[in-house]
Order: C-alpha cells, then sequence, then structure tokens
C-alpha cells in the first residue's frame, strides 16, 4: 500500500482519479449513500496511506458536499492519516465578512469545521477574496487564469479584448490578457446588498466594435452579471462574447439566459463536473496538494 492516498469524494471522482494519476497514488473511492430524509453516509472503499488527499468540491448541493468532505477527512484522520483536502470550489467563500448588521462570516466557521474534522492543509482555486484565505492555517489559493488563458488562445479569437464584468476583478482580467498579449477593461457593476439586483454602467471605457469580447470571472453563479455585461458589450459593438470563469455554477437555467443574452460560448474549469468543464485543473491541484505535505 503506498503511503500517498487519493480519496475520491462523491462530488469529484473523475477529477480524483486524474490527481492521483498525476501523483502515481492509489486511489480509493468515497462510497456515498444517501438516505430518505437526506443524511449522507460515506464509506471509504479501501484503506488510506500515511498521507490523504480528500479531492471533494463543494458546489451545490453545497452542505451535503461539505458535510461529506468532514466525514471523508475524519475517517482519514482517525484512520492516522495527514489529511489535505483539495476542495477546488470552495463553498460559503463569498461570506467573507459581515455585509449587513447581524450576518455570519461563513468562510470562518467552514475554516474552523474543517480543522476539526481532521483537515491539516487545503487547496482550492480562485477563491473569492483574500479575506477568506486568511481564516485558514495553511492553503494554498491556485489561479485558473494561465489554463483559461492558454485555452482561450487556440479558440481562434478576432481582435479579442478580455472583460470583467466589475472592477472588482480587474486584476483577474489583467492577468488574463497579459498572457493572451491583449488588452482588457474593467466593467463598472453595482448590486444592491439586500435585494442583489445588479446593474452595469453602459460606458464601457474602450472601443469593443468589431472585437471578440472574452468576459471573465471568478465564478458565474446565475448568470445576472455575465447577462447585464453581455448585454452592454453588444451594444458597444462586440463582435462575439464569450464567458470564461473557474467555477461554473450555473444555477437553474443561468446558462440558456447567459446563452440567449448573445454568448457564444462559456468555457469553465473542471472544479465543478458539467457540460462546461473544458479546462483540467488535475495536474495544478496534484502539485500543490502534494507540496503541502
Amino acid at each position: 500500500m503506498s503511503d500517498l492516498t487519493v480519496v475520491a469524494g462523491p462530488s469529484s471522482p473523475e477529477l480524483a482519479g486524474m490527481v492521483a494519476a498525476h501523483l502515481d497514488a492509489a486511489l480509493v473511492q468515497a462510497e456515498l449513500r444517501v438516505f430518505s430524509d437526506g443524511e449522507s453516509k460515506i464509506r471509504l472503499a479501501g484503506p488510506v496511506g500515511e498521507r490523504c488527499i480528500i479531492v471533494q468540491s463543494t458546489h451545490p448541493p453545497t452542505d451535503s458536499h461539505l458535510m461529506q468532505a468532514m466525514m471523508i477527512a475524519r475517517k482519514c484522520a482517525d484512520a492516522g492519516s495527514k489529511v489535505c483536502a483539495v476542495i477546488p470550489y470552495l463553498a460559503y467563500a463569498r461570506q467573507d465578512k459581515a455585509f449587513l448588521e447581524g450576518e455570519v462570516v461563513s468562510i470562518a466557521l467552514v475554516a474552523k469545521l474543517l480543522e476539526a474534522a481532521g483537515v491539516s492543509s487545503v487547496v482550492t482555486v480562485d477563491m473569492h477574496s483574500q479575506a477568506g484565505l486568511a481564516h485558514f492555517a495553511r492553503i494554498k489559493n491556485i489561479s485558473s487564469i494561465p489554463l483559461l488563458a492558454q485555452h482561450a488562445a487556440g479558440m481562434g479569437l478576432a481582435r479579442p479584448i478580455a472583460v470583467s464584468p466589475d472592477a472588482g476583478g480587474a486584476a483577474r482580467v489583467e492577468e488574463f490578457a497579459r498572457l493572451l498579449n491583449t488588452d482588457f477593461v474593467a466593467l463598472k457593476k453595482t448590486r444592491d446588498r439586500t435585494t442583489g439586483e445588479v446593474t452595469v454602467d453602459p460606458e464601457i471605457g474602450a472601443d469593443v466594435s468589431g472585437r471578440d469580447a472574452i468576459l471573465v470571472d471568478d465564478m458565474i453563479s446565475s448568470g445576472g452579471s455575465i447577462v447585464k455585461a453581455a448585454g452592454v458589450l453588444k451594444k458597444g459593438g462586440a463582435a462575439r462574447v464569450y464567458a470564461m470563469c473557474a467555477h461554473a455554477l450555473l444555477i437553474g437555467d443561468a446558462a440558456s439566459k447567459i446563452q440567449a443574452a448573445g454568448v457564444q460560448e462559456i468555457v469553465a474549469t473542471n472544479s465543478i463536473p458539467g457540460k462546461y468543464a473544458r479546462v483540467d485543473l488535475s495536474k495544478a491541484l496534484a502539485e500543490a496538494a502534494i507540496s503541502l505535505f
């Protein structure tokens, strides 16, 4: 038995298999049974080594996937393993501070729960903010931007311009544009903290006429920001509009709304499995995880 084991969580079995292959590690499946009341029961299908890498993204159903990750971690820790949790999409990362009076800083609680479950280190991808990272004792936050830019370079884009849907993503889109050897612009977006309503300033700040515009974001959830941004870019004369992100949550009919807004294609990493997961993170995740032991 190898001293290094990769445990495939129920949310990320394919990604876990690829991580294990990169590391030439033993792969153990975490078998899941869900009872009629919604409770999860986890059984590891084999023994684990002294070093254990759990691969479990916490996309919806968020709470179930998070609980399963903690159950796996506890089982591995109880077996004497040192545990690294690879959680490409880390739920609650957006709840990194109290925006309104009385709100819970949920990512701080998630960090404490993972530690209590036996996790000694965490690997994630494009976590929403530096404030969230500060709650973890040992964490590596991988940027998907180099991989997304590499993919974009092969898309046959016409005079591309990289676009952030909001000012908060300016550094992200600047790096993407640098790697793609093109220019960039950040749109001006506002969101009502109470209603969640998004508005995007129609003043783009750059000439996009006849150019392919690539909207770059860390995650696409409801798709509201991308829809509004795509509308502004189309009105500005953009030829084709693409949406690229690390995490394609695409809740409900978000994908169809985005396409109806004129977006040619949605491209995401495989942090969340699905039809838009076209950019592979497994090598980067494997290298980050092994470095934490």
